[in-house]
């Protein structure tokens, strides 16, 4: 996996809101220039690309030397490869946007677009989540070593994206890890994100809680309530976070089958891991029956979460031993203990996906060089 941290190039970043834009730049992993904002002016094109030419002009002259490219997150749906904006629900006015295109046409600058649950993944396999867990295994002498990662992000919406030996993983029509579309567990007619999000586990908390849906607090309070920190409906908040770890666990098992990796989780009720983290384990290390009445594994590998102490050892320890080659008697280390972790964002949700969008760019840079 790159390390960019010591890099001494720079690149121009976007965190694209309905409401505002904040722009920004990344050098070595760092942020460059102050953060600011303007209006997006969602609803009126030629108002907003007026306000990213703005915003970008600023941050070019507020960098010590030439920026080596633009990358950034910006709302779907849109075909990222090409750089063309669909129709985002937030931002109406960009229906069928070049704005790749737009922007390199006005700076001279290669520009990246991806979505924004794909950088936040890719900021985690390479300077957060990922790398810490392989410093970790080392540390302990282990000879595992991960290249695979899944990130979700559990906010406002349910996000995702992969990263497959050190590459994100985009699909071919830009819609790769849209765990968000799973089915829903326990309302088979919805769709995931439904029961893993904000507005799922307020939901929960009113049924619960038998108040009406516009008297739930935040999430945030729930996690309090949940602690016994803050008054409230302790009972109520508890299953409403187990049951939303229930779900978003039963999405994440579906698709890390798929990848055989890590799992990092951010997002705004990451920060309650606590809470609901045993119930995406349970459903990870979970089992099927079958028509003999055996049962076997859900997930072949074994899950850990890595936020707990006891887990976290077990998973680092694994199962080494020597083995000798056959014919030639030769010792080599085998660590027999098929694992993978899941854990919560190292960096920050805004962070990884800032560090996500420069690692990209730098990474797309380097390979256009090799190949021309």
């Amino acid at each position: 996996m790159r390390d960019f941290s010591n890099d001494h190039r720079s690149v121009m970043t976007l965190d694209a809101g309905g409401t505002n834009f904040v722009f920004s730049a990344m050098q070595g992993n760092k942020q460059a220039v102050q953060a600011f904002s303007l209006p997006s002016n969602g609803d009126d094109l030629e108002r907003s690309l007026a306000a990213l030419v703005e915003g970008f002009t600023r941050v070019r002259k507020g960098l010590a030397s030439a920026p080596a490219a633009i990358s950034f997150a910006f709302p779907a749906p849109a075909d990222y490869v090409n750089g063309i904006i669909v129709s985002p629900r937030n931002l109406p006015a960009y229906r069928d946007v070049a704005l790749r295109a737009f922007l390199e046409d006005r700076f001279g600058l290669p520009v990246f677009i991806n979505n924004d649950g794909d950088l936040f993944a890719y900021g985690e396999a390479t300077g957060g989540f990922l790398p810490w867990v392989n410093a970790q295994l080392e540390k302990a002498g282990s000879p595992k070593r991960f290249r695979n990662l899944l990130g979700v992000t559990l906010g406002t919406g349910f996000g995702g994206g992969i990263v497959r030996d050190g590459e994100l993983f985009t699909g071919d029509n830009s819609v790769a890890g849209e765990v968000w579309l799973l089915r829903h567990k326990l309302e088979r007619d919805l769709n995931a994100e439904e029961g893993a999000s904000i507005r799922a586990v307020r939901r929960v908390y009113a049924e619960r809680a038998g108040i009406a849906p516009d008297e739930a607090p935040e999430p945030k309070l729930i996690f309090g309530i949940a602690e016994g920190n803050a008054p409230g409906d302790a009972a109520a908040a508890r299953e409403a976070f187990r049951r939303m770890g229930e779900v978003a666990g039963d999405a994440i098992a579906n698709a890390v089958t798929l990848i055989d990796g890590l799992v990092v989780i951010g997002g705004g009720i990451a920060g309650a891991h606590r809470q609901f983290m045993p119930a995406i384990l349970a459903e990870l290390n979970g089992e099927y029956p079958a028509p003999n009445g055996e049962r076997f594994r859900r997930l072949i590998p074994r899950a850990f979460n890595l936020e707990d102490p006891e887990q976290l050892e077990i998973f680092l320890r694994g199962e080494t031993r020597q083995l000798r080659v056959p014919g030639s008697g030769r010792p080599i280390r085998f660590d027999g203990m098929q694992r993978i972790g899941i854990g919560v964002s190292r960096l920050g949700t805004s962070e990884a996906t800032a560090i996500g969008a420069y690692a990209f760019a730098l990474n797309q840079l380097d390979r256009q060089a090799a190949v021309g």
